[in-house]
């Protein structure tokens, strides 16, 4: 049955999945890979960014890390830090896009966490931490109001986007900790695109790790970067059975958020200064790589990956 729900504007559906599968893809929005040349993308807002504290520093292993580590938060820095990374977008022709700023959930600046897009349409996640579910607004709000259908949303329990992880057209990583995302969900989650004919790949892991787009980012259409030491044997193998090259990232910089790149198309990457072993790599392996300066938001437990949720890519 088609459970298409009309919001009445723009015309948005609040829910598109067809039970079953055999979802209409989308028309106006075109995003089937992570890798295409990227035209739009979503971005949290900055002006309202700042660290959770420190009794809320058990909801992020990185976070607790760098505030054990004696880093505090820098206000004018992660402003200054955030122009950089919009400026490198805009230099490789992609547009922004910004969730409306809400002071009362200061870490949606993490835009990936909240929802995540398909062919079909977006995904709303279910946050975590109880101090970030109400991110679930805005981006509602947003997608409505650009004419976006809503695929789904999540509701068997928390799933957060960093653990969709889409590796080819029609194959995708499922990531989760049984904590920011939880296996329940993520069955919810992969149950809806198996339906739909596509390839998943489960991969559990620590919560240590939060996602699994810490530990693997697709750079062009064969080619990933990989923390080989923190990912799973079976989950390397299924890359490698894909032919998929790998470039491997090191634990220390994955550690820093250094894996946590986004592919640009056309072998452009936008990485982190942080992760100077990877981009060195990358760029012997041709990549042009955007690398500013993202420290005030990996050391709060999200890189550029995390901060951004792609909305339009050219086919790869």
């Amino acid at each position: 049955m088609n459970a298409i729900e009309s919001s009445g504007m723009n015309g948005s559906a609040l829910r598109a999945r067809v039970e079953g599968g055999k979802t209409p893809e989308m028309t106006g929005w075109y995003l089937k890979s992570e890798t295409g040349p990227l035209r739009d993308v979503l971005l949290g807002p900055a002006d309202t960014f700042g660290w959770l504290g420190e009794a809320n520093a058990e909801y992020s292993s990185l976070v607790r890390d760098s505030l054990r580590r004696g880093y505090r938060f820098d206000r004018e820095l992660a402003l200054r830090q955030h122009g950089e990374m919009v400026s490198a977008y805009e230099d490789a022709g992609v547009r922004c896009h910004f969730l409306p700023g809400d002071t009362a959930t200061e870490m949606q600046v993490f835009a990936r966490d909240s929802s995540f897009m398909t062919p079909y349409g977006a995904v709303i996640c279910q946050l975590a931490n109880p101090r970030r579910r109400g991110e679930y607004a805005s981006v509602l709000r947003f997608y409505m109001d650009n004419g976006i259908p809503i695929y789904d949303m999540v509701s068997a329990g928390n799933f957060e986007g960093g653990d969709f992880n889409m590796i080819r057209p029609g194959a995708a990583l499922v990531g989760y900790t049984d904590h920011r995302s939880e296996g329940v969900a993520a069955r919810q989650v992969a149950d809806w695109f198996t339906a739909e004919g596509w390839e998943i790949k489960f991969a559990p892991i620590d919560p240590f790790y939060v996602h699994i787009d810490l530990m693997v980012c697709m750079l062009n259409e064969d080619c990933a970067a990989v923390c080989l030491e923190t990912t799973e044997d079976d989950v390397v193998a299924w890359l490698r059975e894909k032919k998929i090259e790998i470039i491997p990232a090191t634990y220390e910089e994955t550690m820093t958020l250094g894996c946590n790149v986004v592919a640009l198309g056309n072998d452009r990457i936008l990485s982190t200064l942080a992760a100077s072993d990877l981009n060195a790599r990358m760029r012997a392996a041709g990549f042009r790589v955007y690398d500013p300066d993202m420290t005030q938001f990996t050391r709060a437990g999200g890189g550029v990956h995390c901060m951004c949720q792609p909305l339009r890519r050219d086919p790869a």
